[in-house]
């Protein structure tokens, strides 16, 4: 049975509803997850996309960050906090269930600049990922990683890998850090099935004409343990919402799986 999932940092839902619903109801993911949906819990728009089928699960605060996690299935939540190492309300963090698929949904933080402190808590909070996955989940079940990492982690994810080398999402200690993580258990899906470079899912709004030049990153993205990975199908980048009007800087990317009897939703 096919089960398609998805993930997109919307940079504010309250902007981007209308292109996520028309998205939705086109494409029919079985899970998308959202990152900076920049709402407080009260005011996520979770009516607006119950016509097409969803129901949402989100963990927001005001005016930044937040995650939020969108199925037709009914979701059970698992979690919303890293651990020790988060700041206090701070909303990156989102773990579901869907008929007992754990879906980690994350917007891992951006860094500043190399020298800043908060540069030092984005390295914190990656390697504290591990210990989460190791507290909570296994490598040998099936899990799901999805979100805005905030990495590119191989120079053909980034244009001009030799003048970004050692910038903010395309830094060593950045990828040594994920690194560190993907060896809990974690295979790249999309590069699975999309080996070739210049495939992006973000284009900085402040780059002229940045989308037509295809001056982008691949910073957002879909991971999962091997007994999901070895099932997945297909995987791609959707550069159709960056197109449309009022865009956000991101796009979707998509992963599907043919899962198993025991699997399947």
């Amino acid at each position: 049975m096919n089960f398609k999932v998805a993930s997109f940092n919307v940079n504010s839902i309250r902007s981007r509803k209308e292109i996520l619903l028309e998205w939705l109801q086109e494409n029919k993911p079985d899970v998308i997850c959202l990152q900076e949906t920049k709402v407080m819990d009260a005011d996520f728009p979770e009516e607006y996309f119950k016509p097409a089928g969803y129901h949402a699960l989100y963990k927001g605060q005001k005016s930044y960050n937040g995650v939020a996690t969108l199925s037709p299935h009914p979701m059970v939540l698992l979690d919303s906090h890293l651990g020790d190492i988060a700041e206090p309300g701070e909303a990156r963090l989102l773990a579901v269930s869907v008929k007992g698929i754990p879906v980690i949904n994350t917007y891992i933080p951006q860094g500043q600049s190399p020298d800043s402190e908060k540069f030092k808590y984005k390295i914190a909070w990656i390697k504290a990922l591990r210990d989460y996955f190791d507290r909570n989940f296994c490598p040998d079940q099936p899990v799901l990683w999805m979100g805005d990492f905030n990495v590119a982690p191989e120079p053909k994810d980034v244009h001009h890998p030799k003048q970004l080398l050692g910038k903010v999402g395309f830094h060593p200690e950045e990828h040594l850090a994920l690194q560190y993580v993907k060896e809990w258990g974690f295979q790249d899906v999309f590069r699975l099935h999309q080996p070739e470079g210049g495939q992006f899912t973000f284009w900085d709004y402040r780059i002229p004409k940045g989308l037509e030049r295809n001056l982008g990153w691949r910073i957002d993205h879909i991971w999962a343990t091997a007994p999901l990975a070895e099932r997945s199908t297909k995987a791609w980048i959707d550069m159709e919402p960056r197109r449309k009007e009022k865009p956000s800087d991101h796009t979707i990317i998509v992963a599907e799986f043919d899962l198993p009897p025991e699997l399947r939703i």
